[in-house]
């Protein structure tokens, strides 16, 4: 890997992106941040505010990157069918390529993210443990698009790439909806002011399937491990803490972390039922002085639904990255508590006791 370059970083006030980031910076590497938001105050990197969506900005906005030599692509835009989720995402990705070939950035490396959908896990069952040769599904895939564009490109301008796909990413990122452990601290927090014991939200199915997740600073540290790796060049990794888990058996365990009591499963419609407890919550952060966060931005209770209501086994095989050289793994529980700790700690989330 190159110690001359800078590392950019789309998506960088995301979940994924700003692990990732720090990663970096930790290193001693020059960072930049692609975000829409302004970053954290003690963020280690520099922002820039691009929108990658517009061609003309993107050209304008990477010309101060310029001797970026690796590209972290972590940047995502929701959109309500799979072919817009394809032209916009597909479209970032293009128009981040384009613009640093305009800056003239020397690019050795790009990192890519998946997920679980790679597999079809938003469609239902799929074949587990999942395994990186698994075949394509047939329903279209902006996971799909963006590779090959990747790889074309990397093949007409020589730089190398690595494919990676977490599960269930967790860690510190405030405003970012894809974070299950948002989800359940912030659902806990007012489950806990209402008087209420914890109970899974989602189906009996889903409370008993298997399930993986992946820290996002361990992700940072695969991306990390990735860029500088030779034998990572061209290849696609799933990345997990290394463990599968039960939410039956979490559940317990994160409702003790609380100080709450703990009870049976009870399916509850999240999105509906927490829209109307944005007084709850604001009555909260009033009393704990937390960080002032919109509601609507705090939590994607669609996302936790999902998750929650999938009654199926969702496990990668992580095999292949451990046998390429990356061994890191995490406890999943002693992660999640950890983190519910973190954000406490920052006043994200009330205190836990």
């Amino acid at each position: 890997m190159s110690e001359q370059g800078s590392v950019l970083v789309t998506g960088a006030g995301g979940v994924i992106g700003s692990a990732a980031a720090d990663e970096y910076a930790t290193a001693g590497r020059r960072v930049r941040g692609l975000s829409r938001r302004a970053p954290r105050e003690d963020a280690g990197w520099e922002h820039l505010a691009v929108d990658l969506r517009d061609a003309d900005a993107a050209r304008d906005g990477l010309a101060a990157a310029g001797d970026t030599t690796h590209l972290v692509f972590g940047a995502y835009a929701e959109r309500p069918t799979a072919a817009e989720l394809s032209e916009v995402n597909v479209g970032m990705l293009r128009n981040t390529l384009d613009g640093l070939a305009a800056a003239g950035a020397p690019l050795e490396h790009v990192t890519l993210y998946q997920g679980g959908k790679a597999y079809g896990a938003h469609m239902g069952f799929f074949n587990t443990p999942a395994k990186e040769r698994d075949p394509r599904i047939v329903q279209p895939n902006f996971y799909y698009d963006q590779e090959d564009l990747l790889r074309e490109v990397a093949a007409e301008r020589g730089f190398r790439l690595t494919v990676l796909r977490p599960e269930g990413v967790i860690g510190y990122a405030v405003g970012n909806p894809m974070n299950l452990l948002m989800v359940i601290a912030v659902y806990a927090a007012i489950s806990k002011e209402l008087g209420q014991p914890l109970r899974f939200p989602g189906s009996l199915a889903a409370y008993d399937a298997l399930y993986q997740v992946t820290d996002a600073e361990l992700l940072a540290r695969a991306t990390v491990w990735a860029g500088s790796e030779p034998a990572a060049d061209g290849e696609v990794y799933n990345v997990t803490n290394g463990d599968q888990v039960r939410w039956r058996h979490l559940f317990p365990a994160f409702a003790r972390a609380f100080g709450m009591e703990h009870a049976e499963p009870q399916p509850v419609p999240l999105v509906e039922a927490m829209a109307g407890r944005r007084d709850v919550w604001e009555r909260l952060a009033a009393r704990h002085d937390l960080l002032p966060t919109p509601f609507e931005d705090l939590v994607g209770w669609e996302f936790g639904s999902f998750i929650f209501n999938s009654g199926f086994d969702n496990v990668t095989s992580t095999i292949k990255l451990r046998q390429a050289g990356f061994a890191d793994c995490l406890d999943t529980e002693d992660r999640f508590v950890e983190l519910f700790g973190q954000l406490a700690d920052r006043r994200v989330v009330p205190p836990l006791r």
